[in-house]
C-alpha cells in the first residue's frame, strides 16, 4: 500500500521548524532583504543554535516497516521546506546549511567525512564559459607531488564568501573531458583561493553570491572526493562522471523543497491577506459558483500539490537506494517553475498588497525566480529527463 503521510518523527521535526521559521526568520526577513549582508548575521548564529536536532540527519528506518527508508534526504526535503516557508535566502546563509555538504555526503569515502567533521562547505561548479553544462568546466586541477595544484575561475558560487569550505568541481585532463572532472574540499583561506566579487541581486539577498578566482591553489591529496582516478574506457569514463554528477540527484530534490516553501509561504499569505478583504475559500461550491479568484487558487494549490509529491518521491528514492536521476531532474523542473509561477499569481491576485512592501509577498516572487535556475535550468531539467524516457545519451541529445 502507498503510505502518502509523513512519518511521525518527521512530521514533529516539520511543526517545530514552522515555530522557527515563523518566530524566528520572518521578523527579520525583510531587514536582511534590505541589507543585503556579506557576512553572516549574528541572529543567524544564534537562531541556528535553536534548529539543535530538529532537522533529522540519520538514515533509519521509517515508518513503513523494514525496506522502507525514510532518511536523511527526506528530512532535509521537508526540513528545506519549512525554513524556506520562512525566508529563502535566510535558510541559504544560515551557517549550518551548505550545498557542498551534500557532494561531501555524495561520493566522500567514509574516512573523509570522519575527518572533516561538520563542515559549512559551498559548491562551485559554474564558470564564465560553463554553464548548465557541468561537462565544459575548464577550471584545472594538477597533482604535484602531495598536493593538487588548482587552477581557474568559479561564478555565482552561492554562499561563497561566508562558507568555511568550497567544493571545487575541477579536470585532471582537459583533453578527456567529463571523464576527467573531480570534485575538491578546499577550506577558506587557503592561498591562492581569492574571493574577488560579490553580486547584487534581484531575490535571496540574504545569501551572499560569490566569484572565486583559484591561482595555484595548493590542497592536500587527500581533498579530492571519490577516486582519483580517470577513467580510460568510454563505459568507465560514462560511470565516473555519473558519479561526480550523483551530486545533483541528492541536491536537486533540496532545491526543489525551497521552492515548495516560498509557494506556500506565497499561498498562506495570500489567504491572509484575502481574508482581511472578507474573501475566504469555500470548497463546498461547485465549479459554476467559484469566482475566478477561487479557480485561481485552486489551480495553484493543486500544481503545489503536484509538485509537493514529486519532490518526496526523489527523496525517498535516495534515501531507498533507488536511482532518482530522472526524479530528481522532474521535481525540480516541476517545482522550480510552480514556486516562480504560484509567487508571481498571488502578487496579482492580491493586486496592490501584493506589490507593495508592506507585505512580503513581493518578495516571495523576487526570491522564487532563483530557484528555477540554480542547480540547472528548466530547460537542462526537460533535457536530462527527455535523455531517459527516450534512452539517449548526452551527446545523442543535446
Amino acid at each position: 500500500m502507498i503510505n502518502l503521510e509523513l512519518p511521525k518523527r518527521i512530521e514533529d521535526t516539520r511543526a517545530l521548524l514552522r515555530q522557527f521559521s515563523s518566530g524566528g526568520l520572518r521578523p527579520i526577513s525583510r531587514k536582511y532583504d534590505l541589507l543585503e549582508p556579506k557576512d553572516t548575521p549574528q541572529e543567524l548564529y544564534e537562531l541556528s543554535k535553536l534548529l539543535g536536532g530538529g532537522r533529522n540527519r540519520g538514515d533509519t528506518a521509517g515508518e513503513g516497516g523494514s525496506g522502507n527508508r525514510n532518511g536523511n534526504n527526506m528530512s532535509m526535503v521537508v526540513s528545506s521546506a519549512e525554513i524556506c516557508w520562512g525566508d529563502v535566502g535566510l535558510f541559504l546563509a544560515l551557517p549550518t546549511v551548505g550545498l557542498g555538504n551534500a557532494a561531501v555526503n555524495a561520493v566522500a569515502s567514509q574516512q573523509q567525512k570522519d575527518e572533516w567533521g561538520d563542515l559549512y562547505a559551498a559548491m562551485a561548479i559554474t564558470e564564465p564559459g560553463a554553464g548548465s553544462d557541468s561537462a565544459a568546466i575548464r577550471t584545472t586541477a594538477v597533482l604535484d607531488g602531495d598536493e593538487w595544484v588548482i587552477n581557474g575561475e568559479k561564478i555565482f558560487v552561492t554562499a561563497g564568501y561566508r562558507s568555511k569550505q568550497v567544493v571545487v568541481w575541477a579536470s585532471l585532463d582537459l583533453s578527456l573531458g567529463k571523464a576527467a572532472i573531480k570534485s575538491f574540499l578546499v577550506p577558506k583561506g587557503t592561498p591562492g583561493m581569492t574571493v574577488t566579487r560579490v553580486e547584487h541581486k534581484l531575490g535571496i539577498r540574504a545569501s551572499d553570491t560569490a566569484q572565486i578566482v583559484f591561482d595555484n591553489c595548493r590542497v592536500p591529496r587527500a581533498n579530492l572526493l571519490g577516486n582519483p582516478e580517470i577513467a580510460r574506457t568510454a563505459d568507465a569514463r560514462k560511470k565516473a562522471f555519473g558519479g561526480v554528477m550523483q551530486t545533483f540527484d541528492n541536491t536537486r530534490p533540496m532545491v526543489a523543497a525551497q521552492a515548495l516553501g516560498v509557494a506556500r509561504a506565497a499561498l498562506d499569505l495570500t489567504y491572509e491577506l484575502l481574508a482581511d478583504k472578507g474573501v475566504a475559500l469555500d470548497y463546498e461550491k461547485s465549479y459554476f459558483q467559484m469566482s475566478a479568484v477561487e479557480n485561481d487558487l485552486y489551480d495553484l494549490e493543486a500544481e503545489y500539490e503536484t509538485a509537493r509529491l514529486l519532490v518526496l518521491k526523489a527523496a525517498w528514492m535516495a534515501d531507498n537506494r533507488q536511482p532518482n536521476s530522472s526524479n530528481a531532474s522532474m521535481s525540480k523542473a516541476k517545482a522550480g517553475r510552480m514556486g516562480n509561477q504560484v509567487a508571481l499569481k498571488c502578487v496579482e491576485i492580491c493586486g496592490q498588497l501584493g506589490y507593495s512592501k508592506a507585505h512580503l509577498l513581493e518578495k516571495f516572487a523576487r526570491d522564487s525566480k532563483i530557484i528555477d535556475i540554480y542547480e540547472g535550468t528548466q530547460q537542462i531539467q526537460q533535457l536530462i529527463i527527455a535523455r531517459q524516457v527516450l534512452g539517449k545519451s548526452s551527446s545523442e541529445l543535446k
